[in-house]
């Protein structure tokens, strides 16, 4: 004796979702495409000026879901990295420096990684030493607070006295550059001396 099978059921339009259900669900999902297409387009030069045109009433959405952090740090035209360079005076009188990030010792990668985005984005901050005074004085607001934090954890991991920091802007060589052994120096750009009582809200 063979078992029956049901039939096959049918979806009916009584079963679909309403048409105006589904008209709001195909836009977000398109809006949201868009938000994940359009910032790579977008991005440093060359780049498409429609996507450039096309991202500005994106750009909530885009910063909101932080769909667009990573792109300026890849090609085409990568730019310049940073590093912050510290130096620590000991309580004895000697000194101990060091970077951030450091590829030798934070471990494991991810370390390094979190260390990058700090010294990038206080580097994003900090306006350049020929800036104006009153931009350098305007933009001290934003940077003095990551850069006392940072000052504070290296006082406290090192016992230190006082640490000194500075930017570290590595420029990326061209081929002619490379080939002629003519690499732009390093640009340094002081960041202040910080004693632990300066760094303690």
């Amino acid at each position: 004796m063979t078992a029956r099978t049901a039939p096959p059921t049918v979806a009916t339009s009584a079963d679909r979702p309403p048409i105006a259900v589904r008209i709001v669900v195909s836009a977000f999902l398109l809006v949201h495409l868009a938000a994940v297409v359009v910032p790579p387009l977008a991005g440093p030069p060359p780049a498409s000026e429609l996507a450039g045109v096309l991202r500005e009433p994106l750009r909530p959405l885009i910063g909101a879901l932080y769909l667009g952090h990573g792109y300026r740090f890849f090609a085409p035209n990568p730019g310049p990295g940073h590093t912050l360079r510290w130096t620590a005076t000991l309580p004895d009188g000697s000194e101990r420096t060091g970077r951030i990030p450091d590829r030798d010792a934070d471990r494991p990668r991810l370390l390094y990684h979190r260390r990058f985005m700090i010294a990038e984005k206080i580097a994003a901050l900090v306006p350049p030493t020929d800036a104006p005074e009153e931009i350098r004085t305007r933009t001290k607001a934003d940077w003095l607070p990551l850069v006392k934090g940072v000052a504070g954890h290296i006082l406290r991991t090192t016992g230190a006295a006082e640490v000194r920091l500075e930017k570290i802007e590595h420029f990326l060589p061209g081929p002619d550059e490379v080939i002629a052994g003519t690499v732009e120096p390093d640009l340094v750009t002081p960041l202040g001396r910080y004693r632990l009582r300066e760094t303690t809200p």
